[in-house]
């Protein structure tokens, strides 16, 4: 059994204001685990994505997370769950003006290749991205495979 207490972890940095990853705290063999805060406006992942080989299922404890699909929007609110299945694209944004607190769960902890899409203002459309820590390690930021434009910037 491992134990672990959220208020002594550490946030890492992404597209969320708080993301801790409890997977290793816990030593998670199978499963991925990360525990979200989203303010207004910020999203779970870098991009629409879907992974080769997990599902993800979402738990939203407060607040309400829309998740774009391929099939329209969904909206999962408090004490509501959404599954992914392998290689299914979504992005969970909120969209409200309330904090949404959620957890991630995907497995296998192993997800294969995850194929990110976001709009690059330099191709005109939605593009494949690659994700890149900064030269100044003070951000993450999302570059387009075809021209290397810069479509995002997390810090």
């Amino acid at each position: 059994m491992k134990r672990q207490s959220l208020d002594d972890m550490e946030s890492r940095m992404g597209p969320a204001d708080v993301v801790r990853p409890l997977t290793d705290a816990l030593g998670a063999a199978e499963l991925a685990l990360n525990y979200y805060e989203l303010a207004p406006g910020e999203s779970f992942a870098y991009g629409f994505h879907a992974h080769e080989k997990q599902e993800e299922v979402f738990y939203v404890q407060s607040g309400t997370a829309t998740f774009t699909t391929a099939d329209g929007d969904v909206e999962v609110g408090p004490n509501e769950l959404v599954r992914f299945g392998p290689g299914e694209f979504q992005r969970g944004v909120n969209r409200g003006d309330e904090r949404v607190v959620a957890l991630a769960m995907g497995a296998p902890q192993d997800a294969g290749e995850t194929e990110i899409r976001r709009q690059c203002p330099d191709c005109g459309e939605p593009t494949r991205q690659r994700i890149e820590m900064t030269d100044e390690r003070d951000a993450i930021v999302t570059l387009c495979e075809e021209c290397d434009a810069e479509t995002g910037r997390f810090d």
